[in-house]
């Protein structure tokens, strides 16, 4: 009786969501700005519900669970730098857990989905079955990355020599080897959470997707928490709680993807045209993807030969990571499964519409962003990180690295909103063409400069060659017609995005002057920095506002179309 309800009230409820589209398909048309908002279709044919990508509430749904993500990030890493602070056992950390994040990258969040979403979004957009198509990649996956993760158990010291070779003449790398060792099974747990992930965006539900990478800081901050209160060896407790935390993410994103239909279970991979078609689109992107982790490893390879630099790229990098996480990645999580709807659709207008204003949208967050972290580095990073085993010689380190990033934090947030369009179309080769590029003006100017400036050279290197990239993909977005041209709200408005940081920059340097002795000041310091951020945010909508970059009521009415349901 209880199985007869729950199908009757599923027909109940799929009955409704028809007459519902029938209704709004019958009466007068939304308005442009609306339809950005309003997905493709709400209800396939078959019977699949799909929830409606609403791009600003999912781009607010991404950004505040990683912002949550991201500031539970910081207590995680003030923690690492004050209880184990720079040095060789926190460069050893860093390399070590730099691994498996490399290769969940490579294989999951990089390639898979780049070609899994898209296939996976117009197959429940053109009413095909969905479901064996999401088991068999689930088993294919699984399997590779099974496959992957004992090969690199029993590899791990040649993988540590390629990617920090100034470990081999000291400590670091026996520490390495065996932090690598206890953390790389997070990479298989990670990889199939990304996959429910994707399953989850592409059904236009991307809270529980957003919020899995905050149960890895939870589980760190307690472990060392933990470890300091009853006396243990934090480094050894923050290893060994990794794959813990992924077995928990994996769990989480398993179970949603269940409740919203998509049960899978373990199975034996099945090699059919569909995997074949997956394998064909995702080999580009999974090259383009490795291309961007050897930026990271040649990066690596170059400050391992100086003491303390990994771990001050380190810092510097989860601090420019905290833009680029909540604004450029939201946007592109939720822009990738939107734009492959409606090109599958057929609504190129509404394409269009949804890709200028997610830009506009990233860019109107993400320029001031890099115009304070280029202007109040030392506050940020001092007041942040600058506390027990972490000195001020390394807070001078690690600002200096956040203002070169900060020059490149507006090119990593086009990547973002810009890839979207070549792997919609299922184009990962172009991506691919262009990561190479980028690729060797990378490893240049990094092992070229090292030898010259010192350990500072990776961070040019990584800002220069995401110029590079970005160009390239702007460049390459020409041919594909109007969908991947900029509308003319767009073009009004960047200008004044630009003008508003601007002032916005020159208020922050100000506050920064008049604050410098609040900021060195204890407890104060806290409250210094907190009145500078809130300068910084005051002075740019304010001027924002006024010279109509944005309108603060546009934000406010999206949110209140995406809660209507």
């Amino acid at each position: 009786m209880i199985a007869k309800r729950l199908i009757f009230d599923q027909y109940a409820k799929a009955d409704a969501d028809v007459k519902r589209l029938k209704a709004c398909q019958t009466g007068p048309p939304l308005p442009l700005e609306a339809q950005a908002f309003t997905p493709s279709t709400d209800i396939s044919a078959k019977g699949h519900v799909l929830k409606p990508i609403r791009l600003m509430t999912g781009f607010l749904t991404v950004g505040f669970w990683t912002l949550m993500s991201r500031i539970l990030g910081f207590v995680r890493d003030t923690l690492i730098l004050s209880l184990i602070g720079p040095g060789p056992v926190m460069d050893a950390f860093v390399a070590a857990f730099r691994l498996p994040n490399m290769f969940r990258r490579f294989f999951a969040e990089g390639a898979f989905n780049a070609a899994f979403v898209p296939m996976f979004s117009k197959k429940l957009e053109a009413d095909a079955d969905a479901g064996p198509f999401a088991q068999d990649a689930f088993n294919g996956l699984a399997f590779a990355v099974l496959i992957l993760t004992g090969t690199a158990m029993v590899f791990m010291p040649a993988l540590v020599w390629v990617t920090a070779g100034g470990f081999a003449e000291d400590a670091r790398f026996d520490m390495t080897v065996g932090f690598g060792r206890i953390v790389f099974p997070y990479i298989f747990f990670m990889s199939l959470g990304a996959l429910f992930s994707g399953i989850l965006n592409a059904t236009g539900r991307f809270a529980v997707a957003a919020a899995a990478p905050v149960l890895l800081n939870i589980f760190l901050i307690i472990a060392m928490i933990g470890a300091q209160v009853v006396g243990g060896d934090v480094i050894h407790w923050l290893v060994w709680t990794i794959p813990v935390a992924g077995m928990a993410q994996l769990a989480l994103t398993w179970a949603a993807a269940a409740k919203v239909g998509f049960a899978l279970r373990p199975g034996r991979p099945r090699w059919t045209p569909q995997m074949k078609q997956l394998v064909v689109v995702a080999i580009p992107a999974a090259l383009a993807s490795g291309v961007m982790q050897i930026n990271l490893v040649v990066g690596q390879l170059a400050a391992s030969q100086f003491e303390g630099a990994v771990s001050w790229l380190f810092a510097a990098d989860r601090l420019y990571q905290f833009p680029l996480g909540i604004v450029g990645i939201a946007v592109g999580i939720v822009l990738l499964p939107d734009l492959s709807r409606r090109l599958q659709a057929g609504d190129e207008t509404g394409a269009r519409h949804a890709f200028s204003r997610a830009s506009e949208i990233s860019l109107a967050l993400t320029i001031p962003s890099a115009v304070a972290l280029m202007v109040i580095p030392l506050a940020l990073v001092s007041v942040l990180f600058e506390r027990g085993a972490t000195g001020a010689d390394d807070a001078a380190a690690i600002a200096f690295a956040v203002s070169v990033y900060g020059l490149g934090l507006p090119a990593f947030v086009v990547q973002k909103f810009l890839q979207p369009l070549y792997f919609a179309r299922e184009d990962t080769r172009s991506p691919f063409r262009y990561a190479l590029v980028a690729m060797v003006v990378n490893a240049g100017l990094a092992l070229g400069l090292a030898p010259v400036i010192g350990w500072i050279a990776p961070a040019i290197a990584t800002t220069v060659a995401g110029w590079v990239m970005a160009v390239l993909l702007a460049i390459g977005a020409r041919s594909m017609g109007d969908v991947a041209r900029f509308d003319a709200q767009f073009h009004r408005r960047i200008w004044r995005i630009v003008a508003a940081s601007v002032i916005m920059g020159l208020c922050l340097w100000v506050a920064n002057v008049l604050l410098t002795p609040a900021l060195g000041m204890g407890g104060y310091r806290y409250i210094a920095l907190f009145v500078l951020l809130a300068v910084g945010a005051i002075s740019y909508f304010g001027a924002g506002q006024m010279l109509g970059a944005f309108k603060l009521s546009e934000f406010k009415s999206a949110v209140r179309r995406g809660g209507k349901k």
